[in-house]
């Protein structure tokens, strides 16, 4: 499925993912050209992961190294139109996991995430908008953790009641919380 067409298909949950689904879907139709690509510099598509454990009560962060915070995995498109497959490219990339797999292939979160002028490998990123599709991911939470140095300095699991101690990112936790509330629903 175009990835146009999924988010089209999503149901948001709130008011948030309603105003931001239909903000994503005009900004495709007016950049597709490049929307899945960095050279849109105002905006482009992202996709992350929310790993939980196999019982949903812990979540694989990453010390990510230009924010300074605990965070979820995820990155840009790169031209790539599956963001399921972005998403667990990213996870396995960042945490060294290799057995990543989705609870769900459908969407768990659609949401405009604000990035702040940065510098990235020498050079000044400025401040711009992430598209950001979000999935919920499964792993074991005993296999082997690798820091991806170029990305981050951590790896670990971290409680889900304990988010907010971990990550410096206020609407970002609104976000890992309410897709932790929804994977749990899935499993019911």
């Amino acid at each position: 499925m175009n990835f146009r067409e999924e988010i089209l298909k999503y149901q948001p949950i709130n008011e948030q993912e309603a105003n931001d689904k239909e903000i994503i879907l005009n900004y495709i139709d007016h950049f597709y050209k490049n929307i899945l690509t960095r050279e849109n510099q105002i905006a482009h598509m992202t996709s992350s992961g929310l790993i939980l454990n196999k019982s949903l009560d812990k979540m694989l962060m990453i010390h990510h190294n230009i924010y300074n915070t605990w965070a979820w995995t995820g990155g840009h498109a790169d031209g790539e139109g599956d963001m399921l497959k972005v998403a667990l490219k990213e996870a396995v990339e960042e945490t060294g996991v290799s057995k990543i797999i989705p609870l769900s292939d459908s969407i768990a979160s659609i949401d405009i995430i604000p990035v702040y002028g940065h510098f990235k490998k020498g050079k000044y990123v400025s401040s711009h908008l992430h598209l950001n599709i979000s999935y919920i991911l499964v792993a074991d939470e005993n296999e082997k953790l690798v820091i991806n140095k170029d990305e981050n300095s951590g790896v670990k699991w971290v409680e889900v009641n304990k988010l907010a101690e971990y990550s410096n990112e206020p609407y970002l936790i609104e976000i890992y919380n309410k897709i932790v509330d929804k994977a749990k629903k899935i499993r019911m």
